[in-house]
């Protein structure tokens, strides 16, 4: 999932971080394993990374991985997993909260977590999980690793096992020079597959811990945990019809088999069963994905249109992702002929009031689009995706200045988000601020990882400042940071 070599980051970091970073799908800062502090943590009896260091960790792996995949630029999606995020975290047992999470534009299984805090979703998740406590098992799996501390636990097993296995090794080769190159042979490959055979009960024994702490995070969070063998079941049944690398990426790195999901099932049995209504606003989200990974807008309208025409889970939700279809194809009478039966219903559902200014945008009316949206914005102050589609709304309809001040002001509250610097990087090019168009630039490069442009944008900011000093002062602190970041990552 990142294009660093193995050996660079094994030079970078010592072999027992490496290899447990890779487990975890992480492109690690430099680090040596030498300088790192391993404070106990009281029961564990193990040594571990402090959470600081964890959390750093995972900041920087953020960086690096956003340059690299290709991510979903929807606010609202993001906004929907993110609350749900926030709604595990917060009945699970992880200490440190500060969690940031990702979504990746990618049609397979999958979600990860970092250590420091970071989840990873494929937005292509939302495809199979038919309900959002089927989606909420695997998140809270993924939080449960986290709470749990499993990448320090891990580093620690390494660095316990490596000695006993390059002791055997030496024994072998030994034995290779003095008895006979056959024992030997049998005496090292001995030694590697007692290794391999304990990590392996390592890593069980991890999963079978984040299946039993995320399915108590579930219930606490009033979720159904009866969907958590329904989903693992599911998964099971799509890698019995996938052949090599088609396995679901997920079931690499967290392997199921019929005693794991049997285990599952007794464990929810433990708990009433929950009668869980049709969740709209989460099929809506997963009608948004169906256009997201559809090839075009014609294959998403037929795939909707022949929904409707049999047993949908959600109609509504089928209709919801015909509109977001028909948008996108040009055909907007269409989508706002369906739109209007679907408003009837709710007319302050996000979702509709959103698919409505999208219908006026790509009608070339950006300023009937923008007029809707402030009004909505009197009632929802600093939604994001009201903000980063009013903000779209504005610059198309030739008012840039306007779309600056607000973006400059969601900034300050979602500084985080590369889309956002993005945007407003175009909007202050057309607005003629060519100062904050480099230093938006530098903004979106940093959370990208990319250092070296963010240095380029943040010194062509600085030529163009002229003699404002407190613009001057604030890029020239932003170039410290930008030398702090490296360092970091080189040292």
């Amino acid at each position: 999932m990142f294009s660093l070599p193995y050996n660079k980051l094994q030079r970078k970091i010592g072999r027992p971080v490496a290899t447990v970073l890779l487990c975890f799908a992480l492109a690690a800062p430099a680090h040596t394993y030498q300088e790192l502090k391993l404070p106990n943590l009281g029961e564990a009896s193990t040594s571990l990374f402090s959470a600081e260091y964890e959390y750093q960790l995972g900041r920087a792996w953020l960086q690096i991985f956003r340059g690299q995949v290709p991510l979903v630029n929807d606010p609202l999606l993001f906004s929907y997993l993110e609350d749900l995020v926030f709604r595990l975290v917060n009945h699970s047992e992880l200490q440190d909260r500060r969690v940031d999470i990702v979504v990746v534009d990618n049609p397979t299984i999958n979600a990860f977590a970092v250590p420091g805090g970071v989840i990873g979703i494929h937005n292509g998740l939302l495809m199979h999980a038919q309900s959002e406590d089927e989606l909420a098992t695997v998140i809270a799996h993924e939080i449960a690793h986290l709470s749990q501390r499993h990448f320090s636990r891990r580093v620690e097993f390494q660095k316990q096992q490596q000695p006993l296995t390059l002791t055997s090794m030496l024994a072998g080769f030994v034995l290779m020079a003095t008895v006979g190159g056959d024992v030997g042979m049998a005496a090292l490959s001995a030694a590697q597959a007692a290794a391999q055979d304990s990590a392996l009960r390592y890593s069980r024994s991890n999963e079978a811990e984040a299946d039993r702490i995320g399915m108590q995070t579930l219930v606490k969070a009033g979720m159904d945990p009866h969907a958590a063998p329904s989903m693992f079941e599911r998964m099971l049944q799509i890698s019995r019809y996938s052949i090599g690398n088609r396995v679901p990426e997920f079931l690499r790195t967290h392997p199921l088999s019929e005693n794991r999901i049997a285990d599952t099932r007794n464990r929810a049995r433990q708990y009433p069963k929950r009668i869980q209504q049709v969740d709209l606003t989460y099929q809506l989200m997963r009608a948004r994905v169906v256009n997201q990974l559809s090839d075009t807008p014609e294959q998403a309208i037929a795939r909707f249109r022949t929904d409707l025409e049999g047993s949908p889970r959600s109609p509504e939700a089928s209709r919801y992702g015909l509109v977001v279809a028909l948008t996108n194809a040009g055909r907007t009478d269409e989508a706002a002929l369906m739109l209007d039966s679907l408003w009837s219903r709710d007319r302050d559902r996000l979702e509709y009031i959103l698919a409505d200014s999208e219908i006026d945008i790509a009608r070339n009316a950006p300023e009937q689009a923008a007029e809707k949206l402030k009004r909505h914005l009197l009632n929802s102050p600093g939604n994001h995706a009201l903000v980063m589609t009013y903000a779209r709304a504005l610059m198309s309809a030739g008012e840039p200045h306007v779309a600056e001040e607000v973006l400059v002001e969601q900034s300050r509250r979602r500084g985080n988000d590369p889309h956002l610097w993005y945007l407003l990087a175009e909007v202050q090019g057309l607005a003629g601020n060519i100062t904050g168009l480099h230093q938006s630039r530098a903004e979106y490069f940093i959370l990208n990882g990319i250092l070296d442009e963010a240095e380029k944008q943040l010194r062509y900011a600085l030529r163009t400042a002229d003699d404002n000093y407190t613009v001057s002062a604030r890029i020239n602190q932003r170039l410290r940071d930008v030398a702090d970041m490296r360092e970091r990552l080189d040292s």
